[in-house]
């Protein structure tokens, strides 16, 4: 008699399946749409294997928005891989790698970050804070980008970085948002490359046809 082959268990295999399918289901319908037992089904393990990994659905979704934000960030890290030609060739190449990531897209771009906030900020102290975190992350990252030209390049009119850069995280989410309303993407393509421009008449950049 032989004994049965049993496939060898990978437990970060299946957290990540745990994490992967909860960052999907938050995208399309929210967290608070999104139980353990569809987490569980859209992975395709048990709610066995998901409490092994994960004490609650909280739990579970600070992983997904940190999965999230790594994924965005490294995608925005392209901005910066080679060095600038011109003093807003960074920012530039930023903006366009937001288009490309909408354009791209099956479906009108949502964020996990966004959704989550959204949702959960007035309710929920923990997932506020971890949400906080990670847009003051992008808001860093579009700081670091607007003082670098500003020291590469004297602007046209004198601008607040910080101030700036909240601009453009606002402007990014709240075009994410109408646009998932709209079930288009167009409109967030046109409000990326107007902050692109705003941006551009701060330094006094001839406009791009």
């Amino acid at each position: 008699m032989t004994s049965a082959i049993r496939t060898p268990r990978n437990p970060e295999e299946t957290r990540q399946k745990l994490v992967s399918a909860t960052r999907q289901l938050v995208l399309q319908q929210g967290l608070n749409g999104t139980g353990v037992d569809l987490i569980c089904s859209t992975a395709g393990v048990t709610k066995g294997a998901f409490f092994h990994h994960f004490k609650s659905k909280d739990e579970i979704a600070k992983a997904a928005l940190a999965d999230w934000a790594n994924f965005g960030m490294a995608l925005y890290a392209a901005a910066v891989a080679e060095p600038a030609r011109y003093p807003l060739d960074h920012l530039h190449k930023f903006f366009d790698i937001m288009i490309g990531f909408v354009r791209d897209a099956d479906s009108p771009v949502t964020c996990v970050v966004g959704m989550i906030s959204q949702e959960m900020a007035l309710a929920n102290p923990a997932l506020r804070e971890t949400c906080s975190t990670y847009l003051t992350d992008w808001a860093d990252f579009a700081r670091h980008l607007l003082t670098e030209a500003r020291a590469a390049q004297k602007p046209r009119v004198d601008f607040d970085v910080e101030e700036v850069a909240w601009f453009l995280n606002s402007l990014w989410q709240g075009s994410m948002l109408i646009a998932k309303t709209r079930g288009t993407p167009e409109m967030t393509i046109a409000n990326i490359r107007r902050a692109r421009a705003y941006v551009d008449d701060l330094f006094g950049e001839p406009a791009k046809a």
